[in-house]
């Protein structure tokens, strides 16, 4: 070889080392990744990188006279090594299948050419049929070297075809990525049974691995995207389900209450109290923002009956200029109701609620001022929509953000904002 193709080759090996630890590295601790195709793609890019040190240390002793021993046993592990990569897409494909190895044909018969070639090798060790090491060091291939390719050549035959009979229990990227890993690698071991091209196999065969592992790993990410929104999607649907049972008896008791002495009154407290169970049943299937004009019914709803059932200790306006745009379902009621919840009180003045929206320079702001006493983020004493929960709503939802604050003059002040993209 020429001083050239040795820096070539030892360019190209060097890149391998670099692509096969980063092959490792990023199966290790990608996330999106599942276990068993973690483990799987560790295993397959450690033995790539383990053929790609014996085809460098190959390099080094070759043609050098006092190597010849070295080099014979490199060639053992170089062969060895080949052929476990060409062995591994019968597993991801029979695993993806979700077929038991023991009782599968493919499995069994990929195993037993796996043997076959692994007997060669055995014997390549003690005889000159398949290749031999000269004492000087020099590599010659025997009469038996191209039958000793025949079981590689037939398991990727195999593979391929069992990948085409599979194609619909596979995802699209799983059978794309299959094939671009196998068909050229069958061609360039074909080709390597007539002249020696195992640095371009290995090559080939990493390059083509790192493609099949990033097809894979863009499904599996779609995969678990898709389970981080339906996990998103089942916490809101809970969270939305946690409603104040007292509120429900206090409000039908005091319209029980009013029928005889108001009856006038107590149909327009019913009404504004089916409103309200109509647009909380309603939000509870919601599992995107809804738009804030049904909030803000549904908000003012809620102080209507609070109001009747509460008669001359609640006060309330409303200043919201600003109402294009869409917020989670039960944001800006259970803001309120909290208000009222830790306000009203016969011993203290009346309550008063402003409920406000204004434009910001990247989305809107909701505030919801109080003249109450304050009240805190995290309430136990009964099961309902706390703020903190309001904020991991809007965080998840949206992308946007719950403050809570005193006034200087008393009461406090709660502000939501909700970035522009969901104006």
């Amino acid at each position: 070889m020429t001083d050239w193709m040795y820096i070539g080759a030892y360019l190209i090996l060097g890149a391998l080392i670099v692509m096969m630890a980063i092959g490792i590295a990023f199966s290790a601790f990608m996330p999106a990744l599942d276990r068993w195709n973690k483990r799987y793609f560790i295993v397959l890019f450690s033995l790539l990188f383990l053929c790609t040190v014996t085809l460098l240390l190959a390099e080094l002793f070759w043609e050098d006279p006092t190597k010849a021993a070295q080099a014979k046993i490199v060639y053992l592990f170089e062969g060895l090594f080949l052929s476990t990569p060409i062995f591994m897409p019968t597993l991801f494909l029979l695993h993806s299948c979700g077929e038991k190895l023991k009782s599968c044909l493919l499995f069994k018969t990929v195993t037993t050419l796996q043997g076959i070639y692994i007997v060669f090798l055995a014997a390549a060790q003690f005889m000159d049929a398949v290749y031999r090491v000269t004492p000087d060091n020099q590599f010659i291939r025997g009469p038996l070297w191209a039958l000793w390719m025949v079981p590689l050549v037939v398991i990727m035959i195999f593979n391929i075809i069992a990948v085409i009979k599979r194609r619909k229990m596979l995802s699209k990227k799983y059978y794309i990525g299959l094939l671009v890993y196998l068909i050229p690698m069958t061609a360039a071991i074909i080709l390597h049974m007539f002249i020696s091209v195992e640095l371009y196999i290995v090559f080939g065969m990493a390059l083509l691995a790192m493609i099949m592992f990033g097809l894979i790993l863009s499904d599996n990410m779609e995969q678990y995207a898709r389970q981080q929104q339906e996990i998103v999607r089942q916490r809101t649907n809970a969270l939305m389900l946690q409603i104040r049972p007292h509120f429900v008896y206090n409000t039908l008791t005091s319209v029980y209450c009013m029928i005889e002495d108001d009856p006038v009154k107590a149909k327009e407290v019913t009404g504004d109290f089916l409103n309200y169970l109509r647009n909380n049943f309603t939000a509870i299937a919601q599992d995107k923002p809804i738009p804030f004009t049904k909030e803000l019914e549904h908000t003012k709803a809620y102080l209507a009956v609070e109001q009747a059932r509460f008669e001359g200790l609640i006060f309330f306006e409303f200043d919201t200029p600003v109402v294009n745009f869409r917020i989670p379902a039960l944001t800006l009621q259970p803001i309120v109701e909290n208000a009222v919840k830790h306000g009203v009180d016969p011993e203290l003045d009346p309550l008063y609620i402003s409920v406000l929206t204004n434009k910001t320079e990247n989305g809107v702001e909701i505030s919801v001022i109080d003249t109450g006493p304050g009240f805190g983020e995290i309430d136990n004493d009964e099961p309902h929509i706390a703020l903190s929960n309001i904020r991991e709503r809007l965080e998840m939802m949206c992308g946007g953000t719950l403050k809570i604050a005193p006034r200087d003059v008393g009461g406090m002040a709660v502000t939501v904002f909700v970035p522009i993209a969901h104006r």
